[in-house]
């Protein structure tokens, strides 16, 4: 396509994208977009489709390892950094609407956040939320990666970090890489276990908290707390 081509078609695009709606451009097109700036004569359709074939969707392309992404042929520095870019952007909006706000009453932000921010990962990693007496988040504690045994989660240590940082409630989260979010037998029982060491000091354990990539799972829901 001559350079006029190539002009036009990134008009038409960017008509869509501020005229349109949520839906107004395709998966492929949103990343022909973001890789414009890094690439701002060429055709960039093909390598948007070839990041979407290496790594199967839009989020796992955008939370992709840029030296992942470089090994598709034709991105360089440039366009990993872009989409990089896009990706801390997305994390920093999920995360500000859940600072300074009560956790429980802002559920479905909390939840955006931590599918955000842990979904695509590819190693099991723990956190504890830790909250106020407004359920407002204190602390977002990374304990470990691994699974809930490896990652040494010792009740006691969850509580008293609890009374070292002022926090009266606490959320448990952790992710399954392999996608599914169903709790294990491992995962309710290490909750209950914090949940009572909790009770003796007056530290509610609000609920636990497994995100995977087919959706999340929430033992209080699901009537295990």
């Amino acid at each position: 396509m001559p350079d006029g081509g190539h002009a036009g078609h990134r008009a038409r695009l960017r008509e869509r994208l501020l005229n349109g709606g949520a839906e107004a451009l395709a998966d492929y097109e949103i990343l022909e977009f973001l890789l414009f700036a890094a690439n701002p004569r060429g055709d960039t359709k093909p390598l948007a489709k070839a990041l979407l074939a290496r790594f199967g969707s839009l989020n796992a392309v955008l939370n992709a390892e840029p030296g992942a992404i470089q090994q598709v042929k034709g991105m360089g520095e440039g366009g990993a950094a872009a989409l990089k870019a896009v990706a801390l952007a997305a994390r920093r909006m999920a995360r500000n609407e859940v600072q300074d706000k009560p956790v429980l009453g802002s559920w479905q932000a909390l939840i955006d956040y931590l599918t955000i921010d842990m979904a695509h990962l590819t190693v099991e990693r723990v956190r504890v939320l830790y909250l106020d007496t407004r359920n407002r988040l204190i602390v977002d504690h990374h304990v470990g990666d691994g699974s809930i045994d490896e990652a040494a989660i010792h009740p006691r240590e969850v509580v008293r970090k609890a009374l070292d940082v002022g926090a009266t409630a606490l959320i448990l989260v952790h992710n399954h890489p392999s996608g599914n979010p169903e709790p294990s037998r491992a995962d309710i029982e290490i909750t209950r276990r914090i949940a009572e060491a909790g009770r003796l000091l007056g530290i509610v354990v609000h609920d636990h908290v497994i995100v995977g990539r087919q959706g999340h799972a929430s033992l209080k829901a699901k009537g295990l707390i």
